[in-house]
């Protein structure tokens, strides 16, 4: 057997110029060429936009409604009569809810409980000490605690740490 590269080299076809050359699978599979009417033509992108963080949006926000509640008090100064008395048309619009001032009732879902060690949801309570834990191993931990350790976690809950 002779070595590599010993033998004749053939040369690479070379497309003659009476025939055209074909166009290869990763051209005629190609989007490149296709017309994008997704796409505006005419699109500038604006350079003088910045992003805004939250606190100036709600800053912003707060003058808005700042400035309409005191273009309301001015109207309704002018429309109230030479007596004193505000006009028969006047409605309460201080109350009005906005982004900023609204304001929920009360959840009618129960509180969530969450375990006095890791913070994860605490479904369980132990008797003894009142500390409430995520799972077995867990509790395992809670038993071997002193007195005092489960006071401290209580108090942290903001509960009157009592342990029996």
């Amino acid at each position: 057997m002779p070595p590599k590269g010993s033998g004749k080299k053939k040369q690479p076809l070379q497309p003659t110029e009476s025939e055209p050359s074909s166009p290869t699978l990763a051209e005629q599979l190609s989007y490149l060429h296709n017309p994008r009417p997704f796409k505006n033509p005419n699109y500038t992108k604006n350079v003088n936009r910045r992003s805004k963080n939250l606190k100036a949006v709600l800053t912003q926000e707060r003058e808005r409604e700042r400035v309409e509640r005191e273009r309301r008090r001015q109207e309704r100064e002018q429309k109230m009569e030479v007596d004193g008395q505000a006009a028969a048309d006047d409605t309460a619009e201080e109350d009005l809810p906005t982004y900023s001032s609204i304001e929920s009732p009360p959840s009618f879902l129960p509180q969530r409980k969450y375990c006095d060690i890791t913070g994860l949801e605490g479904p369980y309570t132990d008797p003894a000490t009142g500390l409430r834990y995520h799972d077995k191993s867990i509790y395992e931990l809670i038993k071997g605690l002193s007195g005092s350790a489960a006071k401290d976690y209580l108090s942290a809950r903001g509960v009157n740490p009592i342990v029996k």
